[in-house]
């Protein structure tokens, strides 16, 4: 048969590109665990139209590294992969795979948009398209709202609380509305000048405790998407809300300030309808609602409680089947532009763990019941009542020693609900508007012929919704117990902002606090997205002089600062950015640093600080008595001013700024000589009060030169022995101690300490009985009984920051590249450990190490996620290792390798266990 040219080159054509075809067909499995910006999966009214997209390389036999890759976004997923809309970013070949910046068409309000990826492997074959991924984004600017402010005059009841402050009862706000089509989407765009719940056609929105959260309430306020198609009905429809005045209109703090002591709580929604038959419809907060006060939440405050009567319940009143004619027109309020609306940019508190009771005591018509666990939450009570009985419900920490509740560290917070029975019967409740710091709880006011058993009352524990991100175990009870305390603390202060305390008159987002803790809770949970929100509130909550105030929301309106307090604005970027390589979190933060750093310069003479105010706070055993410490506060003052320009510089060259780090870097080489020069002599402080801090500030942030940093910490390990071997640091010095002895070489000093029982030390509070860490290292004692200062927090995280020396040196775990892209293993065996394991989450996925010993054989095992290096550092004689890694050194005290993605195992021969 003869062919023509034509048809016979079109045959080669197609046989070339099948060809063709075949070689680039995907051979390897798809990324996994997509995520946008601060780690966000498939998020629902998301803030930020400009994203970035990570993912994950996926855990599989041949899969090390990535070499290229390709995104795909579309506005519809029927797009992809072949006909993205919005942004095609073509093969790039670079082997990021986080934080891969957006760079398609604009995006808009509400818009849903969907995504996908493939890389390619180390050998350049192609993945599988990824499942596609999504976000809508919420409403991003004020004018996209046409709703009102509505709320009811709640300030005219004139209801005063313990503090003689005003307190607005809680409202109930309801509107029917009648729809002609069916609903093909619904959304809820809604906030609140207070805080909220919201129902529709009788069922709950969402599982949300006390949205929309706190932020700098004259600044902006965050608003949140749901997602309510589902409970729309054709025809008639009923939405109901609940307002209280949470944080907005509630007294803070101890000296009763408020975010406005003049206005009222209000609530802002818009349901926004699109109708299968293509037409949109808007239900808005309006003239048209009509509320009351007369509910069952009497009044609901956030330090004093909940009251709450069922007589004045009302059934089905966010139904179509409810009579609101004797209810009240709403008031209504313009939307200004004085105050940002913004889409909240992290998780919402939730529900997140159960806990049961575990003992209960009765005596003359009270009971007691003990959950073992300081936790923070509401507690949801099964109890037989008869009907006018009144249930008081009393919080506490820790009980005294004759079984008395201790209050006294509550202060002017009473921590107290009550509830009235409308009948008999076993009654089922639980607090919506506030929550507590407690282990236990007693209830008076039940029915006394009722024996009480554990099932009547339950432990919700509510904190902001982030996942586990590490575990860490060893072969040590009471380092296991530290650890939980570590997770607890945390679990009970990120209560929507980082606070320093859940149960007193306080629960304020303290800076020093949140700066000393953030690295560790990095280890522990996956809270990028809430340090990221919370930053934002420091960036707004900042002075015009640069200065930032002691608590983020500033709601104290001191505008006073401290030097420790204040770098936070410096400290938290910078170590956010170690752990996630997120250059976003710089940039964000790069104008509030420098500010920072000219507030600092303002306040000083030829550099020397004369910031002062909280010093070292709480150091243990103060010679001169003052919660404030020995150590000088101007010397504190210039060390934290010389370290925050270190870190301005740092975070000026990630950012390829490179004027402004050479700016930054020379300022804080001139603090750090004018500090050396006025504080030390041949490395020994001099003219102030010679303490562990000043020599750990010193030796922790480079202020002195080469040639006296070993005199400085000569006379730092003499000033230890001084301590028998004791910390004797406060909030400030304490995160320093085990980075400045591990850098100096003086690990099995750092195990002391670490491992000391007596006061005062970590081991001392689990002595006494501590689940979560304390605000003291002596706020309790068994022979003692409680401290007798009235600032005695037992759920305080600071000195928890202990746990990122735990998870980089005694379990290994540490990057040598921001965000783990080179990850070191490199653990530190000691007694009394015979073992220790950590897991991390990385933004590449999983490290593992875990190491035991047995008769002076270390076996470590190890696990590299795909698209890392690490350097693998074994301690002691190296008897057998992977022949697919390759050896950097061998010597007596280690052997270092390179390893490449995968899980390997090293052993060695440790003689100090060996003796």
């Amino acid at each position: 048969m003869n062919l023509k040219p034509s048809f016979y080159m079109l045959m080669c054509i197609i046989v070339l590109c099948t060809s063709v075809s075949c070689k680039e067909q995907a051979t390897i499995a798809e990324a996994q665990k997509l995520t946008i910006s601060e780690g966000f999966e498939n998020p629902l009214g998301f803030y930020d139209k400009t994203p970035s997209f990570s993912w994950q390389l996926p855990v599989s036999e041949g899969v090390l590294s990535q070499s290229a890759y390709q995104i795909v976004v579309a506005s519809s997923p029927d797009l992809l992969p072949d006909n993205a809309d919005l942004w095609n970013s073509k093969k790039q070949q670079t082997a990021q795979s986080t934080w891969v910046k957006y760079a398609g068409a604009a995006l808009q309000s509400r818009q849903k948009v969907y995504w996908q990826v493939k890389y390619w492997d180390q050998d350049h074959e192609s993945s599988k398209w990824s499942e596609i991924s999504h976000f809508e984004l919420g409403l991003l600017s004020n004018s996209d709202w046409k709703a009102k402010w509505i709320g009811l005059d709640t300030k005219r009841e004139k209801v005063i609380g313990s503090q003689d402050n005003i307190l607005h009862r809680p409202q109930y706000l309801r509107k029917g509305f009648e729809l002609s089509n069916d609903v093909a989407s619904a959304r809820l765009y809604i906030t609140a000048k207070g805080v909220f719940d919201v129902a529709i056609n009788g069922e709950d929105v969402s599982d949300d405790v006390m949205p929309p959260g706190y932020t700098p309430y004259k600044v902006r306020i965050e608003t949140i998407t749901y997602d309510v198609t589902d409970l729309i009905e054709s025809g008639q429809n009923t939405i109901g809300i609940e307002v209280a005045a949470g944080w907005h209109s509630g007294r803070l703090g101890w000296m009763k300030t408020y975010w406005s002591d003049t206005e009222t709580p209000k609530v802002l929604a818009q349901l926004e309808l699109i109708m299968k038959d293509g037409s949109r419809e808007m239900i808005l907060s309006d003239d048209t609602w009509k509320g009351t006060t007369n509910g069952p939440i009497r009044v609901s405050e956030i330090y004093d409680g909940e009251t709450y009567d069922a007589n004045l319940e009302m059934p089905n009143w966010t139904t179509n089947n409810f009579d609101d004619k004797t209810w009240e027109s709403v008031n209504t309020f313009p939307l200004t532009n004085n105050i940002r609306l913004e889409p909240k940019r992290h998780t919402t508190v939730k529900t997140k763990i159960e806990l049961a009771t575990q003992e209960v005591v009765e005596k003359e018509g009270t009971a007691v019941f003990d959950l073992q666990q300081n936790m923070v939450g509401v507690p949801l009570l099964k109890v037989p009542m008869k009907k006018g009985q009144i249930l008081k419900i009393r919080f506490a920490e820790k009980l005294s020693p004759d079984g008395t509740f201790y209050t006294e560290n509550y202060r002017s917070a009473q921590s107290t609900n009550y509830y009235t029975a409308s009948k008999d019967g076993v009654i089922e409740w639980m607090p919506k508007f506030t929550f507590h710091g407690f282990q236990y709880v007693e209830l008076s006011g039940y029915d006394t012929s009722k024996t009480p058993s554990k099932d009547w009352v339950t432990g919700l524990v509510q904190y902001s919704d982030f996942e586990e991100n590490g575990t860490f175990t060893s072969s040590h009870e009471k380092l296991n117990q530290l650890q939980s305390n570590i997770v607890w603390g945390l679990r009970g202060n990120f209560f929507d902002i980082p606070t320093d305390c859940p149960q007193r008159d306080e629960r304020m987002g303290w800076t020093a606090d949140a700066q000393v803790f953030a690295p560790a809770s990095m280890f522990n949970a996956d809270v990028y997205k809430f340090w990221a929100s919370w930053m934002q509130s420091v960036g707004e909550s900042q002075y015009d002089n640069g200065a930032v105030p002691w608590v983020v929301p500033d709601v104290l309106f001191n505008n006073k600062v401290s030097a420790g307090w204040g770098d936070a604005c410096t400290i938290i970027p910078w170590k956010i950015y170690l752990r996630t390589g997120d250059k976003k979190i710089l940039e964000e933060n790069f104008e509030t640093m420098k500010g920072w750093v000219k507030y600092h310069e303002s306040v000083t003479k030829n550099y020397i600080s004369k910031m002062g105010f909280f010093a070292d706070w709480l150091q243990p055993l103060p010679e001169n008595g003052d919660n404030k410490g020995d150590t000088s506060k101007s010397l504190i003052g210039t060390a934290f001013f010389a370290h925050s320009a270190n870190l301005t510089a740092k975070t000026a060259k990630a950012l390829g700024k490179n004027e402004e780090f050479e700016k930054y870097n020379s300022l804080y080489k001139s603090v750090a000589k004018a500090f050396e020069n006025k504080f030390f002599k041949n490395g020994k402080v001099k003219d102030v009060a010679e303490t562990q801090t000043s020599y750990l500030l010193a030796l922790a942030f480079g202020l002195l030169s080469d040639e006296n940093n070993a005199n400085a910490k000569k006379h730092l390990l003499e000033k230890i022995a001084e301590a028998d071997n004791h910390l004797r640091t406060g909030f400030l010095g304490t995160p320093l101690l085990s980075e400045v002895l591990d850098n100096t070489g003086e690990i099995d000093l750092m195990y002391k300490i670490l491992f000391n029982e007596t006061y005062p030390s970590w081991f001392y509070s689990i002595n006494q009985g501590a689940t979560t860490i304390w605000e003291r290292w002596n706020s309790y004692s068994k022979k003692d009984g409680f401290n007798p200062q009235n600032m005695n927090s037992l759920n305080h995280y600071a000195y928890g920051a202990i746990g990122e020396w735990m998870y980089e040196r005694i379990a290994g775990i540490a990057p040598l590249e921001a965000g783990y892209k080179t990850i070191r293993i490199a653990p530190v065996p000691k007694e009394p450990l015979t073992s220790a394991a950590a897991s991390l989450n990385t933004p590449y996925g999983k490290v593992v190490s875990s190491w035991k010993i047995k008769e002076g054989k270390l076996t470590l095992d190890v696990t590299i996620p795909p698209n890392t290096t690490a350097k693998v550092i074994v301690p002691g004689v190296i008897s057998n290792f992977n022949e697919n890694v390759e050896m950097l050194s061998d010597k007596k005290e280690n052997a270092t390798f390179l390893v490449q993605p995968g899980t390997y195992q090293f052993t060695s021969k440790l003689e100090s266990y060996e003796n």
